[in-house]
């Protein structure tokens, strides 16, 4: 059953709570590109293969780059 950490979306400025068991999952379900985000649970860097409880707190960061 999936999970519902909360997520604070730093491209929208907001928190929500998302269902979702995976990093992956998080990221389809906010229809984001995951090219585009760094994704933070409890203040570390994950990969989109991470398992996620109701306890993580999760960041969904926007890359930036430039030249």
């Amino acid at each position: 059953m999936p999970k519902m950490p909360k997520v604070f979306i730093e491209k929208i400025n907001k928190t929500k709570h998302v269902k979702a068991s995976t990093m992956q999952q998080l990221i389809a379900s906010l229809k984001l590109n995951p090219e585009e985000v760094l994704t933070i649970r409890n203040n570390e860097l994950v990969t989109l293969d991470t398992k996620l409880s109701e306890k993580d707190s999760i960041k969904i960061l926007s890359v930036i780059s430039g030249g």
